[in-house]
């Protein structure tokens, strides 16, 4: 697919016409940009919800969604490309079933930042921003920025007992929690709700939407009251941000017990079998057959991290690994979400993103030279990845932004995370320049990003 020759600015000679005639008017370059950018915001349609489909360690670039088959085989790899149901579109071989339904989804192929480490990456690419907050490190803490979940929940608190936010099957952690996965200095009044579960385990249950055996709705009432009596007690003694953090967050663990749809939404297991198998009967598929329940019965934003931490970190045997482990799950999974939705008249209003928080090196091997090369592995690389989206408003069939003849740095339209936050938030009816205070009062905004606009203008770039 041909999107025209782009200069430095990163326009096309066509834009940069338009500049100059327009200057002639008064209008110029920073008049242009704005409009643009104004016209991706009136473009991006109101969405209901978000299924944010996390590729947990980055997977390759090269290898599932844009493959580089003229170049050398140290780059290219085993895999070939297939022609997909989008004219001119190619994807990987062993993703036949993605490749059906292209005409569904958008790629991006130009994502880049600068931080090759899985911590950082996934805090930035989680939280929509493009360097680390002051006071944050590669370990979770509350001085790390807010995941989209969390900045939707002080933008818009819920007070009907959903969560704002469910992240599932796991919590990415390494010994310490990885950043990008909570409130950060918002507060834990803004959490998430987090599933340490596998939705495919034969005994999946949610522990803390499930009541003790023999508790009934009346015993948790009283013990309600009585929880209230002994916190108001309490709250002469120690008025600190984290009392209340901690007293917002049992008022929602019982408001998610007693609601009903929501725990109805978790169990997973009255679903159809039929429908079950479509999803594949592993991690992945259950993962995104939950996060349809959860979207479905109002739940704003699910995040389903496809396997454990950095499942997807082929530092060795990266092609085995693809092909045997990941890709066919992924494939399975992630088809049968879209054809479910869509059924269900719920693709329209919901926006699907699939990212990983980097991709990896465009010479087999890695990094020559350095302890993690391995012959048949990919090391880190934050250069350029990809990233997939459908659903609400996107224009599938296209190819946004493209990279460099090995896939290594983007060659038109790089994307930043702070551009894949800007446009969840759009998408879902908040401003990416909403003012936030971090825990010392100081103001700055939810996202300094701009929106993709081409995913829901379908111009190419």
């Amino acid at each position: 697919m041909s999107h025209g020759h782009r200069h430095t600015t990163g326009m096309t000679r066509r834009e940069l016409l338009q500049v100059g005639y327009s200057g002639l008017v008064g209008m110029g370059l920073p008049a242009l940009l704005a409009n643009q950018a104004q016209a991706a915001e009136t473009t991006a349609r109101r969405a209901r919800s978000v299924i944010l489909i996390f590729l947990t360690g980055a997977p390759s670039q090269l290898d599932m969604f844009d493959l580089k088959p003229d170049a050398p085989e140290s780059v290219r790899g085993t895999f070939r490309p297939i022609a997909t149901r989008a004219v001119g579109v190619q994807i990987c071989e062993h993703l036949p079933r993605l490749a059906a339904r292209a005409d569904k989804f958008a790629i991006v192929r130009s994502m880049t930042h600068s931080l090759p480490s899985h911590e950082h990456a996934t805090h930035m690419v989680l939280s929509g921003i493009d360097t680390m907050p002051p006071g944050s490190t590669h370990m979770a803490s509350r001085h790390d920025w807010p995941c989209y979940a969390s900045g939707l929940n002080y933008v818009r608190p819920r007070r009907d007992g959903f969560p704002s936010g469910v992240m599932l099957p796991t919590y990415l952690n390494n010994g310490y929690g990885f950043s990008g996965q909570n409130a950060g200095f918002l507060g834990a009044r803004h959490d998430p709700w987090q599933v340490r579960e596998d939705p495919n385990g034969p005994n999946f249950r949610v522990e803390n939407l499930n009541l003790p055996v023999g508790l009934s709705i009346r015993d948790l009432d009283n013990r309600r009251r009585l929880l209230a009596q002994v916190d108001q007690q309490r709250a002469g003694l120690d008025r600190a941000r984290a009392v209340g953090d901690y007293t917002s967050q049992q008022q929602q663990a019982f408001s998610m017990l007693t609601t009903s749809e929501i725990g109805r939404a978790f169990a997973i297991d009255r679903e159809p079998a039929a429908v079950r198998d479509r999803y594949g009967r592993h991690m992945f598929g259950q993962s995104l057959l939950l996060a349809r329940r959860l979207v479905e019965a109002g739940v704003p934003i699910v995040q389903a991290n496809m396997g454990t931490m950095n499942n997807w970190d082929t530092h060795n045997s990266n092609f085995t690994q693809l092909k045997d482990r990941l890709l066919p799950p992924l494939d399975q999974g992630v088809a049968a979400l879209l054809d479910d939705l869509e059924t269900r008249g719920l693709l329209d209003e919901t926006l699907i993103v699939m990212v990983g928080e980097f991709g990896r090196t465009p010479q087999l091997g890695g990094n020559v030279g350095t302890p993690s090369y391995v012959p048949d592995g990919r090391d880190h690389w934050a250069g350029v990845f990809f990233a997939v989206f459908a659903g609400a408003g996107v224009r599938g069939g296209q190819v946004i932004g493209s990279s460099d003849r090995i896939a290594a740095y983007p060659a038109a339209s790089p994307y930043y995370p702070s551009n894949l936050g800007a446009t969840i938030y759009r998408v879902l009816g908040v401003d990416p320049r909403t003012a936030i205070a971090d825990r010392l009062n100081r103001p700055m905004h939810l996202n300094e990003g701009e929106v993709i606009a081409p995913l829901f203008s379908g111009a190419t770039n």
